[in-house]
C-alpha cells in the first residue's frame, strides 16, 4: 500500500481524554511517549472539518459509561483529515504498539485492505450470540467478513447517492422543476443552462481528483462508470475490468465539465477541503445548481451545526442519477433506469492492542438502540439495524430519508477485495488527467488499465466485453 498515499505528518491530530463524563486535554506528544494505560481506551475516528457529530456521540457515550465503569478512562482521539490522510494516519497509529487505537472507525472500503495489511483482529467470539448482530442487514455483515470468513469489524451506518440540486439556482436558470434527467446529456443540458443564464453560479460538482480521494472514485467516477455498459469489477471471474468503453465516456463526462466551465474552477476542485465550502457556502448561499453527493450532508445544515439552515429544505431538491442513456442499469438490483452507490462506516479492533475485551465493553455501550438512534438522528445516517429502522423518531425523520433508505434496495457496493483501495487511486489519477483537458480520455483509460494490471498482475485482469 506504500506509494499511494502521502506522508501523513502529526500536525492535525488533537487527542481529548474523557473521564467521568469530564474532558481534560492531554499533549499529543506526551500522550505518544506513554506507555498504554491498562484501563484506558484509546478511540480513533476521522472529524469531518469542524464537524462535531461523532465526537458529541462519543463524549454521550462517555457519560453513561461514567457511573457503569468509573474505572474506564477514555481516550478520544480526532483526525482531522482529507480521506486519503485519514487512512495512512490511521495505518501509522495502528503499526505502533505504543500509539495503537484500541477502537477505530473504518470506512468499509478500506477495511479488508488493513485486514490484508495485518492491522485488524478478527472478532467473531464477540459478535457471535451479541443481539445487535442479528439486527444487521446480510449486507452490511457481509461487507466486514473478510474472505477467510471472519468477521473483522461492527458495521454502524450505511450511506446513499443521489444528485442534490438548488431550486433557487434552478428557477433562475428557468428550468422546470421537479427536475429529473433521464440521462447523462439531460445532466449536462440542466449544467449548460445554468452556466449560461446565472454565469455567476458553480453548475454541477462531480468530486474529483486525488485531493478528494475516494469521494472522486465513489460520489464521482463510479456513479458515472455504474450507469455504463462497463463495470468496475467482475464478479463471477473475481477481475478487474480493463478496456471498458464506458470507462472511457465516464472519464470523458468528467474532462466535458471542467473544460465547458460548468465545474468549480481547478483550484476549488483540487481542493481537499471543499466540502466546507459547498456544505457552508455555495449551497446555502445559491452559488451551486447542482450537487453530485451523498445522503448525510444535511447533517451541516440542522439545528445547532456550525453551518445551521433551516431553510435547506425545501430549497434543496432531488434526483436520482441516471444511466448514461437512460437505459435499465445493468449492475443494479432490480429493473432501475438510476444509479447509486452504497457504503458505510464500522468499528473495527486493531491487531496491536491489547485492550479488546475493555474496547469491546465501550462498542457495546456505543451501539445500543438508544445510541445507534441518536446517531443516525444526529449525523443523517441511512440505518442497517431492523431495531433502529422500528423506532418511531427514526421514520421520517429527516424530509430525505425516505428517499435515500429507498434508493438503498438498488445500490451498488464497491468491489469487497483488498486492492480496492490501490485500484480506487489509480481512478482518482486518471480523472485527475483529464480535468484540465490535456489528456484524452482514451489515454487517460489506457494508463489506468496499464496501471492495474501491474498493480494486481495480467492474470487478475479481464477484458470488458463489447
Amino acid at each position: 500500500m506504500a506509494g499511494r498515499r502521502r506522508s501523513p505528518g502529526l500536525s492535525r491530530r488533537s487527542l481529548i481524554r474523557a473521564v467521568g463524563g469530564t474532558l481534560v486535554a492531554v499533549p499529543w506528544l506526551a500522550a505518544c511517549g506513554s506507555a498504554p494505560d491498562p484501563n484506558t481506551v484509546r478511540i480513533q475516528y476521522q472529524q469531518f472539518g469542524s464537524g462535531t457529530v461523532m465526537r458529541d456521540h462519543l463524549l454521550r457515550v462517555v457519560q453513561q459509561l461514567s457511573s457503569q465503569r468509573p474505572d474506564i478512562t477514555i481516550e478520544l482521539v480526532p483526525l482531522v483529515a482529507a480521506e486519503a490522510d485519514y487512512f495512512t494516519k490511521n495505518e501509522l497509529m495502528m503499526s505502533s504498539p505504543n500509539v495503537t487505537p484500541d477502537l477505530v472507525y473504518e470506512d468499509t472500503f478500506i477495511l479488508k485492505s488493513d485486514v490484508a495489511a495485518g492491522y485488524l483482529r478478527p472478532i467473531d467470539e464477540l459478535v457471535r450470540g451479541w443481539p445487535v448482530w442479528e439486527e444487521l442487514t446480510a449486507p452490511s455483515q457481509q461487507a466486514v467478513t473478510y474472505t477467510d470468513g471472519k468477521v473483522y469489524a461492527v458495521p454502524t451506518h450505511t450511506d446513499t447517492r443521489a444528485l442534490w440540486y438548488h431550486t433557487g439556482v434552478f428557477e433562475a436558470a428557468g428550468i422546470e422543476q421537479p427536475w429529473q434527467p433521464g440521462s447523462w446529456e439531460d445532466l449536462l443540458a440542466a449544467a449548460r443552462q445554468i452556466k449560461e443564464r446565472v454565469p455567476d453560479v458553480v453548475p454541477l460538482n462531480i468530486f474529483s481528483g486525488e485531493p478528494q480521494g475516494e469521494k472522486a472514485s465513489m460520489q464521482g467516477f463510479e456513479m458515472l462508470l455504474y450507469g455504463t455498459q462497463t463495470t468496475l469489477f467482475d464478479e463471477a471471474s473475481q477481475k478487474w475490468v480493463v478496456g471498458g468503453q464506458g470507462f472511457v465516456d465516464a472519464l470523458q463526462l468528467i474532462q466535458t465539465v471542467y473544460t465547458e466551465g460548468l465545474a468549480p474552477s481547478l483550484g476549488d476542485a483540487l481542493n481537499p477541503n471543499i466540502g466546507d465550502t459547498i456544505y457552508n457556502s455555495w449551497l446555502p448561499e445559491g452559488q451551486l445548481g447542482i450537487n453530485l453527493d451523498g445522503s448525510w450532508i444535511s447533517q451541516n445544515w440542522g439545528a445547532g451545526a456550525a453551518g445551521e439552515w433551516p431553510e435547506w429544505w425545501p430549497t434543496l431538491q432531488l434526483a436520482t442519477m441516471p444511466t448514461q442513456t437512460g437505459a435499465p442499469n445493468p449492475w443494479a438490483p432490480g429493473e432501475v433506469d438510476f444509479v447509486t452507490l452504497a457504503g458505510g462506516w464500522s468499528w473495527a479492533f486493531p491487531a496491536l492492542s491489547t485492550k479488546t475485551d475493555l474496547a469491546w465493553e465501550v462498542l457495546q455501550q456505543m451501539m445500543t438502540t438508544e445510541n445507534a438512534l441518536s446517531m443516525a438522528l444526529a449525523d443523517n445516517q441511512v440505518t442497517i439495524r431492523a431495531d433502529v429502522r422500528a423506532e418511531p423518531d427514526y421514520q421520517g425523520y429527516s424530509p430525505t430519508i425516505d428517499f435515500f433508505t429507498d434508493l438503498g434496495e438498488s445500490a451498488i457496493y464497491r468491489p469487497a477485495v483488498a486492492a480496492y483501495p490501490e485500484v480506487s487511486a489509480r481512478i482518482q489519477a486518471a480523472m485527475g488527467q483529464v480535468m484540465t483537458g490535456g489528456t484524452p480520455p482514451e489515454e487517460a483509460a489506457a494508463e489506468y488499465d496499464a496501471a492495474v494490471t501491474d498493480l494486481v498482475g495480467p492474470d487478475q485482469v479481464v477484458e470488458a466485453s463489447a
